[in-house]
């Protein structure tokens, strides 16, 4: 049957279509035939996740090769909630495309957008997919490259030294792992992580692993923006082109934070976490990045820039998280990776709508808008609520599992960083509020409409699931939970 092979044509459909864009090299037939795969693609990942659901975690073995020997895919209850959080925001990122890419790349590059997309799509679906360890290095690979030549088509020659800083850190990054990995293989003769979480206890505590840990913790914490280690991403989310910025926020950082997690607890199971400081360091990046990287957007002027270091704040949170090595820690760690990519995937295609109108995302040129672009403004000001933790919001639920966790482990200080930093995103939340709906247009400046309903829809699709997820948490906290208690159970 078709549905054995869920777990691969997953990842499949994206690889082999996008060398398709490129043959096709025309801008609107590589359009649908990416929005067609990654809508098949986000139906897989809804088959997946009822399935995994009902009968536990599919294992796939390539070539029939037998694991730990062969290539395995492995699906349990988290790496199929991340795959349905990629495709779901790469199908809706598809429909709102077009006209936004159009607008910000060359005619003759775009067919080269949906390749890199696709591509990129493909790499990040991978890396969740495979149950192997270099297999994962691949798939960063993947994704990575094209993520560079994405970000590099943006309009500003800005975007060109955005894409090579990336590049350098990223290219850092990736070698960490890979040496991390080496090692592990050195101490364990497998690449399996299944196989890595049954033989790694036997050597923890060996030189050779604890450095391992070093690496592969500096090498993942490159790729998701973890701070001190961010220092590509404020740049890369502010000249790569809008939906490119989008997509990134609010999946390519999210798929890092599951290897970290799959790291943590799947490889080293939660015993990594006594014989090794690494909580307490977690602790404390995460604190610094969230009082830290919050203080830093309020004083920006471009509201892409500001929602990028904001992203690394909410990163912070996502690893004060796991740095707590609870249950609900965990849950409220993987929780928040879902809600966040729904807001600031909302929040980033308001402000890719802003440029295609006036072709700025400057704080001083959004003034007057709320009144010119009512739909898309009233998305921002929603998606903002969420961002915020406003109740019957996304980000509502996830804050309050976090100051759960911490409270349930006595660490109150840890409450009140949350509570602080969130006060501080209602500082830059309301500078951009403030200029959209409280400031008149500057004299002489452009006529401003709302922008076209292929655009409206989407956007809308995100900003209103910040509300349906923040009121019926069902499927978000339940599966959440679940894959909480498989991770600290040290399941794969």
């Amino acid at each position: 049957m078709i549905a054995e092979h869920f777990p691969v044509l997953v990842v499949i459909l994206p690889l082999v279509t996008a060398p398709i864009c490129v043959m096709l090299r025309h801008g609107g037939r590589a359009w649908l035939l990416a929005t067609i795969v990654t809508w098949a693609s986000f139906a897989l990942a809804i088959a997946l996740l009822r399935q995994v659901m009902d009968t536990g975690a599919i294992s796939y073995l390539l070539g029939d090769w037998a694991a730990p020997w062969g290539i395995e895919y492995r699906i349990d209850q988290l790496s199929a909630f991340i795959i349905l959080i990629v495709t779901a925001i790469g199908s809706v990122m598809m429909v709102f495309a077009p006209k936004s890419v159009t607008a910000e790349i060359p005619g003759d590059r775009v067919y080269l957008f949906y390749t890199m997309y696709l591509l990129t799509f493909a790499g990040l679906l991978g890396m969740a997919a495979t149950g192997d360890a270099f297999n994962l290095f691949v798939f960063l690979e993947i994704s990575s490259l094209s993520t560079y030549v994405l970000i590099s088509l943006g309009k500003e020659r800005r975007a060109l030294t955005a894409a090579y800083r990336y590049l350098v850190l990223g290219t850092l990054g990736a070698t960490f792992y890979i040496i991390g990995v080496g090692m592990m293989y050195q101490m364990t003769g497998t690449l399996n992580m299944a196989d890595l979480a049954v033989r790694l206890p036997a050597v923890a505590e060996t030189k050779t692993i604890l450095v391992a840990v070093g690496f592969l913790t500096v090498g993942i914490g490159l790729k998701m923006g973890l701070f001190p280690l961010h220092l590509w991403l404020p740049n890369a989310y502010t000249y790569a082109p809008s939906v490119v910025t989008a997509f990134l926020a609010a999946t390519a950082t999210k798929v890092a934070v599951y290897v970290l997690l799959r790291i943590y607890y799947t490889f080293f199971g939660a015993g990594i976490f006594e014989g090794l400081p690494v909580s307490n360091l977690l602790l404390a990046l995460g604190i610094i990045a969230a009082l830290g990287m919050s203080a830093v957007a309020i004083f920006q002027d471009n509201a892409k820039r500001l929602l990028a270091y904001s992203s690394v704040a909410q990163l912070g949170y996502i690893v004060i998280g796991i740095s707590l090595v609870t249950a609900t820690g965990a849950m409220a760690s993987i929780l928040h990776l879902f809600n966040h990519a729904l807001i600031k995937g909302s929040l980033f295609l308001v402000l890719a709508c802003v440029f295609y109108r006036i072709g700025s995302t400057k704080v001083d040129d959004m003034a007057g808008l709320g009144k010119s672009m009512p739909f898309t403004m009233a998305a921002f000001v929603l998606a903002g609520f969420s961002l915020i933790g406003i109740p019957l919001t996304t980000g509502f639920i996830s804050k309050w599992f976090l100051i759960n966790a911490a409270l349930e482990k006595g660490w109150w200080i840890v409450a009140v960083v949350v509570v602080a930093a969130t006060l501080m995103a209602v500082i830059y939340f309301w500078k951009v509020i403030e200029a959209v709906y409280f400031r008149p247009r500057p004299d002489g400046a452009l006529v401003v409409t709302e922008v076209p309903a292929l655009m409206l829809v989407p956007l809308w699709v995100l900003a209103g699931a910040n509300i349906y997820f923040g009121t019926n948490t069902n499927l978000s906290v339940g599966t959440a939970r679940r894959a909480a208690e498989i991770l600290l159970g040290g399941g794969g």
